[in-house]
């Protein structure tokens, strides 16, 4: 039987509590089946748990913690996941978990760098543009942002595939300074092994997408669920009819886009147009 993956319980809440299911659950003297048995629950969600690929529910903590005798520090956890889950918008909610247990995630950005990839500057100019933001809220919003793209850095990473408008490498959001860093941050991650990404050039003519941003999220025994922005607050949709619709559109842009090597030399090229400004 191959030996666990080790998870770094630094990286979010949910990895700690992953991290603190297993430990319970192997100090208790139980596999992974015996504990499933004795909580209620099926076997892959025990183990997608503790893999930190998917939250915990309030009655899978409960029953989990009185299944081992942790004596509510399963539950404590749990609550810990929630107060970070109340920074989001409660519409963006359902989206956040999702994203945090996908496999993989396929995104389509016309108009702004995707919030995975913000750097905290570059976030804070976004949120600090909406109407009635307060100096508080904007911070407790890039909090949240930062928290999100912990996703990235576990041990078991999602897979990302980002296409991106070329306008998005130009569009001015901040100063000059927050402009070049944000583009080095993509250049960085571009540089991960479990990410690509692309760039859509303004002389494609693709017409494509161009009325919203999405992201497509697939997760093993799962429906494929997908996140379309909207004014205001997203929507997300695992209806088969508007996943393949989404699919379609994603593979039409991605189609048209700048294969990796040549997103990067372009997104450089922006980001020293940047820094001479």
């Amino acid at each position: 039987m191959p030996k666990p993956r080790e998870l770094d319980p630094s990286t979010s809440p949910i990895a700690f509590f992953g991290y603190e299911l297993r430990r319970y659950r192997q100090e208790a003297g139980l596999t992974q089946s015996k504990l499933a048995s004795r909580a209620g629950f099926a076997l892959g969600t025990i183990s997608m748990a503790e893999t930190g690929r998917r939250p915990p529910t309030e009655d899978f903590a409960r029953r989990c913690d009185e299944a081992l005798g942790a004596d509510g520090a399963l539950i404590r956890i749990k609550e810990m996941i929630d107060n970070v889950a109340a920074r989001l918008p409660a519409w963006f909610r359902p989206w956040a978990e999702i994203e945090q247990a996908a496999e993989s995630l396929r995104t389509w950005e016309p108009l702004i760098v995707p919030g995975l990839l913000q750097t905290e500057d570059y976030a804070r100019v976004l949120f600090s543009g909406e109407p009635r933001a307060s100096a508080g809220g904007v911070e407790r919003d890039v909090a949240a942002r930062m928290e999100r793209q912990r996703v990235l850095e576990r041990e078991d990473p999602p897979m990302l595939w980002v296409v991106m408008d070329e306008g998005v490498l130009a569009r001015r959001i901040g100063d000059d300074a927050v402009m070049a860093a944000q583009l080095d941050r993509l250049l960085q991650v571009a540089g991960l092994p479990h990410v690509t990404l692309q760039v859509l050039p303004s002389d494609a003519g693709s017409t494509v997408g161009l009325l919203g941003g999405f992201v497509i999220a697939q997760s093993r025994g799962f429906a494929n669920t997908v996140y379309m922005e909207s004014a205001g607050q997203g929507q997300v949709t695992d209806r088969p009819d508007d996943v393949a619709d989404i699919t379609t559109k994603y593979e039409a842009i991605r189609a048209e886009a700048l294969p990796q090597r040549a997103s990067l030399k372009l997104i450089r090229e922006m980001k020293h147009r940047w820094i001479g400004n």
